[in-house]
């Protein structure tokens, strides 16, 4: 159980420094310096970033469907983590998949 959950979490953080360094290259294609604000060479600005999302206030009405509204980030999230399990496993061949072209566009079509 610890194994799937650390790689998962794992996974989430590399997004994240992914996300620093295409922010970097693109700032140095504009020539200008891009997010360097948090942390030495802005390192720590996905975590920043991070922590303003989850700060940040829902709109709402009367109107809205709460469950739905609510619902929706975490379903794209988990939609999106099953894709990541179609990967090929070489060392695992037992969990190794042998339709995951099919997997893949049924998962895609659900989001």
């Amino acid at each position: 159980f610890i194994n799937p959950l650390l790689s998962i979490i794992m996974l989430l953080i590399s997004v994240a420094f992914y996300t620093i360094l295409e922010r970097k290259i693109l700032s140095y294609i504009q020539i200008r310096k891009g997010p360097n604000k948090v942390g030495f060479l802005g390192i720590l600005q996905p975590f920043s970033d991070a922590i303003k999302l989850f700060n940040k206030n829902l709109i709402s009405s009367e109107s809205m469907n709460f469950m739905l509204s609510y619902s929706t980030p975490a379903l794209s999230l988990i939609l999106s983590m099953m894709i990541v399990s179609m990967l090929p496993m070489y060392f695992y061949s037992s969990f190794d998949n042998k339709n995951n072209i099919l997997m893949f566009f049924v998962i895609s079509s659900l989001s």
